[in-house]
């Protein structure tokens, strides 16, 4: 049986390499993309206003260059993150395989060991942006680091309890919902940063809109420590 192709369909690959384009030269018009893919600006036009649609871009005003000229200076356009995670889906399910072939052929151990040398940005850059930024508490230092993962991390004060280090972006939660190591081996070095035992509350790899850490502040650890040796 013959497979009839739309033309949506055939248009598809093409789409891909407008959006890969920006990607990896970063924002651009119409007539760069033009140029740069050999396309014709009605072609480029046409897949932008399907990627605009998609929610995968978005059209900006350019940054101002010096003089400006006589009339409007034209859209660049942009990824979204919509469209970001696109191609971070694709990397994911790499990622993921990479995985499974390794738990498979060398065992759990290796996968543990990997979440713990990917896990060890936490450790080598708290020190150096605690030292850049003093007047922050060590849950804003993680907020930061984490941030610089691309993470989008920030810190929210809990009453009596402490902090929670709350992170609405998550670059691995699609191959961490199949390989919970990966949030494990964060949150065991979150705690050695920090001294103390930290709690991950929700994740993104298992359905939670922000992964959520609580920090207990030193007031609560010390009394539950006393209690505890009280009871003992």
């Amino acid at each position: 049986m013959e497979i009839v192709r739309t033309s949506e369909d055939g248009d598809q690959p093409t789409r891909q390499r407008v959006a890969r384009s920006i990607l990896v030269n970063g924002p651009s018009t119409a007539a760069a993309l033009a140029e740069r893919l050999e396309l014709t600006p009605a072609a480029v036009r046409r897949h932008l206003d399907q990627l605009l649609a998609e929610g995968a871009v978005d059209a900006r005003d350019p940054r101002p260059v010096g003089a400006r000229g006589r009339g409007r200076p034209a859209k660049v356009f942009a990824l979204t993150e919509r469209g970001r995670d696109a191609f971070d889906q694709q990397y994911d399910d790499l990622a993921t395989e990479a995985l499974r072939f390794l738990a498979e052929t060398v065992g759990e151990d290796a996968v543990r060991a990997f979440a713990e040398r990917r896990a060890a940005f936490i450790e080598e850059r708290f020190p150096e942006v605690q030292a850049a930024h003093p007047e922050a508490s060590p849950a804003q230092v993680l907020a930061m680091v984490f941030s610089e993962e691309g993470y989008a991390a920030a810190v929210r004060e809990l009453p009596v309890v402490g902090e929670q280090l709350c992170q609405q972006h998550c670059p691995v939660s699609h191959v961490a919902h199949e390989f919970p190591q990966l949030c494990e081996a964060e949150t065991e070095a979150i705690g050695r940063v920090l001294g103390t035992h930290v709690q991950r509350l929700a994740t993104i790899a298992h359905g939670d809109g922000v992964c959520t850490t609580c920090i207990p502040d030193a007031g609560t650890v010390s009394s539950r420590e006393k209690k505890e040796q009280v009871t003992s």
